[in-house]
């Protein structure tokens, strides 16, 4: 019998509904399609409109995953909004969040960890519920980065999307749920991902108005960081949730490049049929991008009873996270 877990008893996701394709890209700025997706693996991302903020994706996706979970609103003990693209910087993103939702009876706070930001919060989420002073947490990874790109620069603007993904974590003794959470970060890296002018928009007066701040990459450095991580972090959750590597059934990674992804699959054995992409559709929608992936497969029913699922993300930061899940959802919403 395991100990006191948090499981996994509700998903749901949102993408905004306008999609720019490579082609629209090429449009735009010198690049091409088959440059692109040679690259990256992206056909396509969706763009955040301007009623589609981060709250109200949140919203959605939250809402979704209340209703699998089977659980009101008022049961919720904490709200957790993974985000680097708040609407606000005060009030958080959370506290808002709770009171559309009239979770009254929640605590609410931002996490702030770039790409790694979801899994960054389920390992929190997990954390509270361990230790007994949360029964019902909820979990957002949420981002809008489309508003930060520079659609002159191809080295980013042919990258992100904007979307939103939430899940219920719910106490249990059952042999399921977080198993094992790998956290890290590499703060000498922090510049080769980064928002370029925002301390100059916080600084600026009104007679000297800043440019817009945008996002900038290194991008051979940040390849060559992932690439190495993603698979280390992998392989270090699975060892300290006491499995094996043929013990995985399936792998949700952040999805921010197509390569990046295979060499993680390969340094954990695991052939494509059990790794969950849809970078191709989407993009890398940051901290929104694993809890997208996590619904998806739920949906599809990729995911049974059982099933060993390791969830693995880089970010800015630059920083890293994976857990391992034991799936436990048997399709009776509210069950714990």
């Amino acid at each position: 019998m395991a100990g006191r877990r948090a499981t996994v008893t509700g998903w749901g996701a949102y993408l905004p509904q306008q999609v720019l394709t490579n082609h629209d890209l090429e449009r735009m700025v010198d690049t091409s399609d088959e440059w692109i997706v040679t690259r990256t693996g992206i056909r396509e991302r969706r763009i955040a409109s301007p009623t589609e903020t981060t709250l109200q994706m949140s919203k959605v996706a939250a809402r979704q995953a209340l209703t699998v979970a089977g659980i009101e609103p008022q049961h919720l003990d904490l709200i957790i909004v993974a985000t680097i693209t708040p609407d606000l910087l005060m009030p958080a993103t959370a506290s808002l969040l709770q009171a559309e939702l009239g979770a009254s009876r929640a605590g609410a706070f931002d996490l702030v960890a770039a790409c790694s930001g979801f899994v960054y919060a389920m390992t929190v989420g997990a954390q509270f519920i361990a230790a007994g002073t949360a029964e019902t947490v909820l979990v957002v990874g949420a981002d809008a980065l489309t508003r930060w790109v520079d659609f002159t620069d191809r080295s980013t603007c042919v990258l992100f999307g904007d979307g939103a993904g939430a899940a219920v974590l719910q106490a249990t003794t059952a042999d399921e749920g977080i198993l094992s959470s790998v956290l890290g970060s590499d703060g000498t890296g922090g510049m080769h991902l980064y928002l370029e002018g925002f301390h100059e928009l916080l600084s600026a007066n009104g007679m000297h108005p800043p440019k817009r701040p945008a996002m900038r990459m290194h991008g051979s450095e940040v390849f060559r960081f992932s690439v190495r991580v993603m698979g280390e972090a992998a392989v270090e959750a699975i060892a300290k949730a006491g499995l094996q590597l043929d013990e995985i059934d399936l792998l949700i990674p952040h999805q921010a490049n197509l390569r990046i992804i295979d060499a993680a699959a390969k340094r954990l054995g695991l052939p494509p049929e059990k790794v969950w992409i849809n970078l191709d559709r989407y993009g890398n929608t940051s901290a929104a991008s694993v809890p997208i992936c996590l619904a998806e497969a739920a949906d599809a029913g990729a995911l049974r009873p059982g099933m060993n699922v390791v969830l693995v993300a880089f970010g800015g930061g630059l920083s890293w996270a994976a857990c391992v899940v034991r799936w436990g959802w048997s399709g009776v919403p509210g069950r714990g």
